[in-house]
């Protein structure tokens, strides 16, 4: 392509290998595709369905979230969530149900960062008490599990960061554990194993059923949250 100079030339720079990098990282940056609301969906997502099952229904939730992939191919490549479906037999909750995966859809194809969703999801508790899911873990609601559920989604892919315990802390909750339930009355059998001491209290971090009492000191088997420090 030809352009008229339409000026005199009085002089001229050779632009340095510097330059020319950062002028190549500026075009590269400027074709990366990030996500926003005008993005076309695609014939075909893929995802991942979840299943929830909660005491307070006879049927189970399915809980389906699609992905985008982004700058596919590329070292730019992303996968961020498209949109959020929820499908269960049980019409009772059906409203309230559509108009939040229509929310939550919204936000994820809204772009930036939408992992506030999990925090304010699993914050909701139901007046009426909340239950216990196998192995120990609480739910304060059916709201929060499908926050949980979303968290989990949300690390699968990447955009949240798995909860890591230090290699000396995971030894002394294995230590600590190994002493409680040799020092314990063997539980009477019921056929079932739990993953924690029936005794143990839920934990106010990771609301897993993990607290027990050691050396005069609260620590969660989960988690490794204890007063001590």
């Amino acid at each position: 392509m030809s352009k008229k100079i339409s000026q005199k030339i009085v002089g001229y720079k050779v632009a340095t290998e510097e330059q020319v990098q950062e002028a190549a990282a500026k075009e590269t940056a400027s074709n990366i595709i990030q996500m926003h609301e005008k993005v076309s969906r695609p014939e075909e997502l893929a995802g991942s369905t979840y299943k929830i099952k909660t005491p307070l229904s006879d049927h189970a939730l399915y809980m389906t979230i699609n992905d985008i992939v982004l700058n596919q191919g590329t070292d730019h490549e992303l996968r961020r969530p498209f949109e959020v479906f929820i499908n269960s037999k049980n019409m009772d909750h059906f409203q309230w149900i559509v108009a939040l995966t229509r929310v939550i859809s919204a936000v994820f194809r809204k772009g930036g960062d939408c992992t506030f969703l999990v925090e304010e999801l699993k914050a909701v508790f139901d007046p009426q008490g909340g239950y216990f899911k196998p192995g120990g873990k609480f739910m304060p609601s059916l709201v929060a599990e499908i926050g949980w559920a979303i968290e989990d989604h949300l690390q699968k892919i990447g955009m949240l960061k798995m909860p890591e315990i230090p290699e000396h802390q995971q030894k002394i909750m294995d230590q600590k554990r190994a002493e409680f339930e040799s020092a314990a009355a063997a539980p009477a059998a019921t056929g079932e194993t739990a993953d924690f001491p029936p005794t143990a209290e839920v934990c106010k971090k990771c609301s897993v059923k993990a607290v027990i009492l050691m050396d005069g000191c609260m620590t969660c088997l989960n988690c490794g949250d204890s007063k001590c420090g």
